[in-house]
């Protein structure tokens, strides 16, 4: 393992790979990453999808393939993006298994127009999990108010689920609802309750780019000094919530039992501004029994030149506070903020998945399927 991952290791943060894609996994390097210790884990989203299909022949032949069968654009989609995840789970089954099941995770997202669909959600939720059919996989289902009831549900019959798309503490509290409701309800019907993984992606370099924006309209000195600085109070203070949560009595239930605390995931962690050191949303987010996904350059970057200072978490709750008081004070709701990129987000991912879907369609058009 390269030295600063081991001294982020030490500091408690997994490192997980923000990508996936055919040529990652035919060319090896993926599974050259895994050996070397360079990530543990690796998560995907409509978007890398979008991105890996589009623009790249790997895929064609496969593609050939379905269009002889006469496969549904839907459902190419589904059996492309379910190999991809399987064959990375396999990638990543032996440190699934030499971590006793808490890292060595590939993650796959439902269908973002499920979003405000908690039965339809549900029921994608559980054909992904059959489909790829390996115990190293979360479903990733958007933290919307649907699907947190989705999620619940899932984790209720020992679905493994990564929550996305947080980006707000209130909604964060939520998330955190969720996963204690699930998992009582899974200990009800009698599950190990140990075997059901968990983990809470909240997104971090959007916060900024939405803040700074604001604060560049103001242009006073205080605003200057604002800049890039609420995206890490706002996740350290999920963070903070996260161990009050690990505090409570229904949490202390469940770890009786054996249950798994749910991680908070730190995603969106490359750095959209260039006068930000690029490794910042990773060496100032280190705590124990978290988890940072990465995109490719990022985990470059950090590799090259990061420099983690142990924890950087624990401790920093009041200068959090401090800066969202200071925020409030300038007329920045950073609540309404983070309600709009929900949404936001939201709209994203189901863009890319629209895109994505027309672009397949139109392949297996080309290949004469009477079904695109």
């Amino acid at each position: 393992m390269n030295d600063t991952l081991r001294r982020l290791n030490d500091a408690g943060t997994a490192v997980w790979l923000d990508d996936l894609g055919r040529d990652r996994l035919d060319s090896g390097e993926l599974a050259r990453q895994v050996r070397d210790g360079l990530i543990t884990g690796v998560t995907t989203n409509p978007t890398i999808f979008h991105r890996a299909i589009t623009h790249s022949g790997a895929y064609d032949g496969r593609l050939a393939g379905l269009a002889r069968l006469g496969t549904a654009p839907a459902d190419a989609l589904r059996l492309l993006t379910c190999a991809d995840v399987r064959r990375a789970a396999d990638v990543l089954r032996p440190v699934h298994d030499a971590s006793a099941g808490i890292d060595g995770m590939v993650s796959i997202e439902v269908a973002p127009g499920l979003a405000h669909d908690t039965a339809g959600t549900l029921a994608e939720a559980r054909l992904l999990h059959w489909l790829v059919d390996r115990p190293n996989v979360l479903i990733k289902i958007p933290a919307t108010d649907a699907g947190l009831s989705a999620a619940a549900g899932c984790l209720a019959e020992g679905i493994g689920v990564n929550v996305t798309l947080i980006f707000g503490l209130a909604r964060y509290r939520q998330v955190t609802q969720a996963h204690l409701d699930g998992l009582e309800r899974a200990a009800r019907a009698g599950l190990d309750v140990s075997r059901i993984a968990s983990v809470a992606s909240f997104f971090v370099s959007r916060v900024d780019a939405a803040v700074d924006a604001r604060l560049d309209k103001r242009g006073t000195a205080l605003a200057r000094a604002l800049r890039g600085r609420a995206a890490i109070a706002n996740a350290r203070l999920a963070y903070e919530l996260h161990e009050q949560v690990r505090s409570g009595p229904r949490w202390q239930a469940l770890a009786a039992l054996g249950a798994r605390p749910q991680r908070p995931l730190w995603a969106s962690t490359g750095v959209k501004d260039p006068a930000y050191d690029d490794t910042r949303y990773v060496v100032e987010l280190a705590a124990p029994d978290t988890v940072n996904t990465m995109p490719a350059a990022t985990l470059s970057a950090v590799i090259d030149h990061g420099e983690p200072r142990g924890d950087t978490v624990r401790g920093r709750y009041e200068e959090a506070r401090g800066t969202l008081e200071e925020l409030g004070a300038l007329g920045i709701d950073l609540d309404t903020i983070t309600e709009e990129l929900e949404t936001d987000g939201v709209a994203r991912f189901q863009d890319s998945w629209q895109q994505l879907t027309a672009g397949i369609s139109a392949a297996l058009g080309a290949e004469g399927n009477p079904h695109a």
